[in-house]
């Protein structure tokens, strides 16, 4: 089956290659021509763990290329997948549908046989309407079905949630529409991946509902970890005791600096626009949302106060580890280590950092900070260490080393990867989140 896939950014790339994968003859479609030729040169335009690889074999094996011509991309294809982006719009939150849109209408312009377009993109309910709306318009002799499928890619393991999902959601309107989305997805039905169909506004909810419910799960843990610090309790150990619960399980109950990335930010604010335009208020993702932006400049506060705190932080120097809203990634969107670090330097404090994969996207997001070419290197010469996002390579610090260059031994773990004891043991002030 020929598969045509507009946009190549994040989502757009590994659907396609891993549909390329399957077998199914798959065109990667954007308008940015740079894009283009960096994948037909090789160059991945995003860091995501096995994806040059995947992308190699595949346009090897003559399953997977690449254009910036729609109208070429999408002849003779089965499915067209949009998989554009849809960002917040500016003053209200609501998702910014205009690139969809505009993809809509191309391939209403465009269409020379019978077609399942196929949104991809996160978008709010409703959209797929609009989109039918749209493409037929012209009153094409063609028969179209607008088919909802959202993804449920966590970055830095996109691959294998992809070709091993929990689920497979589909809202169709009609048998057209489903019985073509059975074929894309034939492989991974035979692996019996469960695939749920459903109506085509109820798939655009789940996605929102779904991230939604997991950016409560990590407010939630984080505001269990503020009362441990205050109680004298472990919230790794309240954690451990509320997620062994077959009801509740423990992913998205790791206490940290406060949820980002494209995604969980993008959406809860999506998901409150479209409760308010329909007049169902949400009232718990408003909390989530609010708790959560006021929780990265309150890590920045915490780690201010190991280094005299406000009126006494001036002129010192921090050490942040790790920009990247998680590990295995270079996306910066919403990442927490932006607002702490615009509360130490609003602060007077001067912030040195590194990160493995990051350090180019974060450059013009952080004017104010220094970007270093390793761990050590932005630890030379710091009053404090702070640990922002949980890399690997941060899990086994030489504390000697770090003693060695460091002007004061103090780490602040906001990513809880350390025992307490060991960490003190060498010699270091420690400050973790909600842990003695």
């Amino acid at each position: 089956m020929k598969i045509a896939m507009v946009g190549s950014g994040y989502v757009g790339l590994v659907s396609g290659a891993c549909f390329a994968d399957f077998g199914h003859e798959v065109v990667c479609i954007d308008k940015d021509a740079s894009k283009i030729d960096l994948l037909e040169a090789g160059v991945m335009p995003i860091f995501e763990p096995g994806l040059e690889a995947l992308v190699e074999t595949n346009v090897k094996a003559g399953r997977l290329s690449f254009t910036t011509d729609l109208a070429e991309g999408i002849r003779g294809a089965a499915a067209v997948f949009v998989a554009v982006g849809t960002p917040s719009r500016r003053g209200d939150g609501h998702a910014d549908l205009s690139f969809v849109y505009a993809v809509a209408r191309e391939v209403r312009e465009n269409l020379e046989q019978d077609t399942v377009v196929v949104t991809k993109s996160t978008v709010p309910v409703g959209t797929g309407d609009e989109v039918e709306r749209i493409i037929s318009e012209t009153g094409s002799r063609h028969r179209v079905s607008v088919v909802s499928n959202p993804e449920f890619l966590r970055e830095g393991a996109a691959i294998g949630d992809f070709k091993r999902p929990d689920r497979i959601v589909i809202g169709a309107e009609d048998e057209f529409g489903r019985e073509v989305m059975r074929q894309v997805y034939r492989p991974l039905f035979l692996n019996e991946s469960p695939m749920l169909f459903v109506s085509r506004r109820s798939s655009e909810l789940i996605k929102y509902a779904a991230n939604a419910f997991l950016a409560t799960k990590i407010t939630f843990i984080n505001e269990m970890a503020d009362l441990c610090e205050k109680v004298g309790a472990n919230v790794q150990d309240v954690s451990r005791g509320i997620g062994m619960d077959n009801r509740i399980c423990p992913k998205f109950l790791h206490a940290g600096p406060g949820y980002g990335g494209s995604c969980f930010p993008k959406d809860t604010l999506a998901l409150l626009k479209t409760a308010e335009d329909y007049a169902s208020p949400v009232r718990i993702v408003e909390a989530v949302v609010a708790v959560n932006e006021s929780r990265k400049r309150a890590m920045g506060r915490k780690v201010l106060d190991t280094i005299g705190g406000l009126e006494g932080a001036r002129g010192k120097k921090v050490a942040l580890l790790g920009l990247t809203f998680k590990p295995n990634t270079d996306d910066m969107r919403d990442s927490p280590a932006i607002a702490i670090a615009q509360t130490l330097t609003d602060a007077g404090v001067t912030v040195a950092a590194y990160d493995p994969e990051g350090m180019e996207q974060a450059r013009p997001l952080m004017p104010l900070v220094e970007m270093c070419t390793s761990p050590y290197d932005a630890i030379r010469d710091a009053d404090a260490v702070a640990i922002v996002t949980e890399w690997d390579a941060f899990r086994a610090l030489d504390f000697n080393r770090v003693k060695e260059l460091a002007k004061a031994p103090v780490l602040v773990d906001l990513r809880n990867i350390y025992r307490p004891e060991e960490v003190r043991a060498a010699g270091f002030a420690y400050s973790s989140i909600g842990r003695d």
